[in-house]
């Protein structure tokens, strides 16, 4: 840690979770130049041209996000991942699996949120092929005519495998980097699903839901940020269980007070 981040740390916040995202990146934006007019009340400083996030903003608004994510999955609800560029495809795909939820790390499918229909049609037949080899019905086809399924089938896993638990509409979409899965973010608001993003300083807050002031860039500041998201979520489905174990509990309650009455 050069003498400069200390000083920049100490300006900041003594507050550990502060320090945390800090020794994580992702305070550290993009040049000044490439700043975007919206976020400026989120940048703290400048330093050697480059834009620091100020990180109390950050947690902040991390809160909030995490504390809707956490009510949309206690109440059953199902969340979309999106992280298709190199440094955050890992990330997402582990948060994503860790939480139960759908993913796209590849390539935005256009239409998957706006013409959901269609596009959940390629996974049912993914699906189906895979069932059909299990059954062992392919062998009835040629040889060219299985390698040909086989090519379809390669070509459905690369882009549609993350999207297996996708079986309607998301209640909410995760995105890491706007720019980069424009598409994603156009097709949300489009079809009116919050939007759970990062906002590095080149990015509009504006076009989200939940705004996160932070680094989109940086692996070790996207594999934090999705681990703090996946564990609000995975509380989420904590509550959604004692909501269920609770009204379990009263369902039988009642049914042995009825039993009760009969028997009197």
């Amino acid at each position: 840690m050069t003498l400069a981040e200390m000083d920049l740390k100490s300006e900041l916040s003594p507050d550990e979770e502060i320090q945390t995202l800090m020794k994580a990146g992702v305070h550290i934006g993009h040049v000044k130049s490439k700043t975007h007019p919206a976020m400026r009340p989120f940048i703290f400083t400048t330093r050697n041209n480059v834009q620091i996030i100020d990180v109390l903003k950050t947690k902040e608004f991390l809160v909030k996000a995490e504390a809707f994510l956490e009510s949309v999955r206690a109440r059953g609800g199902l969340i979309l991942w999106v992280g298709t560029r190199p440094s955050a495809r890992v990330a997402v795909e582990q948060a994503a699996k860790k939480t139960s939820m759908p993913y796209v790390t590849t390539r935005w499918t256009g239409g998957l949120l706006t013409n959901f229909r269609v596009i959940s049609k390629r996974v049912q037949d993914m699906e189906e092929i895979e069932r059909q080899t299990r059954d062992g019905e392919l062998e009835k086809y040629t040889k060219q005519e299985r390698a040909r399924i086989n090519d379809e089938y390669q070509s459905l896993v690369k882009v549609h495998d993350g999207l297996r638990l996708l079986k309607k509409m998301p209640d909410a979409v995760i995105i890491i980097d706007t720019l980069q899965d424009n598409l994603a973010v156009n097709e949300a608001r489009k079809v009116r699903i919050p939007i759970v993003a990062l906002s590095d300083t080149n990015t509009d807050p504006n076009l989200v839901t939940y705004s996160i002031p932070s680094n989109d860039d940086a692996r070790l500041a996207v594999g934090y940020m999705t681990e703090r998201l996946a564990e609000a979520i995975l509380e989420g489905a904590e509550e959604a269980k004692r909501v269920e174990a609770l009204a379990k509990a009263k369902a039988e309650e009642a049914k042995a007070k009825v039993q009760e009455e009969l028997k009197a």
